[in-house]
């Protein structure tokens, strides 16, 4: 989706209505500059709103679930639909929502809040991010989804336990700073970070049992 669904506007009764080609980063601005409260985490997140809506993304305990109002979407038949977030199950980084829909933009719940707590707000998580995970550098963001009811363990933890953190293949590595996040440090191809992915499954399955979903999207 390009620039013409990157739009934001917000309604006279607060709602913000945003494009799916939307950075989330951008609607976090909008909402601050409109003294709108709840989409601090946005600032943190670097996706689109159609990804965020897609797999329910969130980061410091929000997601998308929280402040949405609707989604408007469109089906292969060409039919253009109007989806209220109440009628959506929303799961861990997932939702029941058919893969035939393409996200045209979506409607946020508006909560007025003072600008300078917004602001107070984002500065604090985009430290706490800044202190827990590699940023700035080529990463896919967090690899693995934490293993929702089959451990009280974090993913990083069972990674941490199962796996040597100085594994590489070719220049995919595990970031010395957040070990579900894979680095590329200079030059790794598609198969260097697919082995690095494959192996750390494979150890942390070996060794706990479990078996890690990603949460990145692989196209091939």
């Amino acid at each position: 989706m390009g620039k013409n669904f990157s739009n934001i506007s917000i309604l006279p009764n607060g709602v913000i209505v945003a494009g799916s080609a939307c950075l989330d980063k951008k609607l976090s601005d909008f909402a601050t500059a409109n003294e709108v409260g709840g989409f601090e985490f946005l600032a943190c997140i670097p996706g689109t709103v159609g990804g965020g809506l897609k797999m329910n993304a969130g980061c410091f305990n929000k997601e998308f679930k929280d402040i949405l109002i609707s989604i408007q979407a469109i089906n292969k038949k060409g039919i253009i639909l109007t989806i209220a977030a109440n009628k959506v199950i929303f799961k861990y980084r997932n939702n029941n929502l058919s893969d035939d829909l393409i996200f045209l933009s979506a409607s946020f719940k508006s909560e007025k809040k003072d600008k300078k707590k917004i602001e107070k707000k984002i500065f604090e998580l985009k430290n706490k991010k800044d202190s827990t995970q590699p940023t700035k550098i080529k990463t896919s963001g967090s690899t693995f989804k934490n293993p929702i009811n089959q451990s009280d363990k974090k993913v990083w933890q069972l990674i941490k336990e199962s796996v040597p953190l100085d594994t590489c293949f070719g220049d995919a590595c595990i970031s010395d700073k957040h070990c579900n996040f894979f680095v590329n440090k200079n030059n790794a191809s598609f198969e260097d970070m697919n082995k690095l992915i494959k192996f750390v499954q494979d150890a942390v399955q070996k060794k706990t049992g479990i078996i890690l979903e990603k949460e990145i999207k692989i196209l091939e």
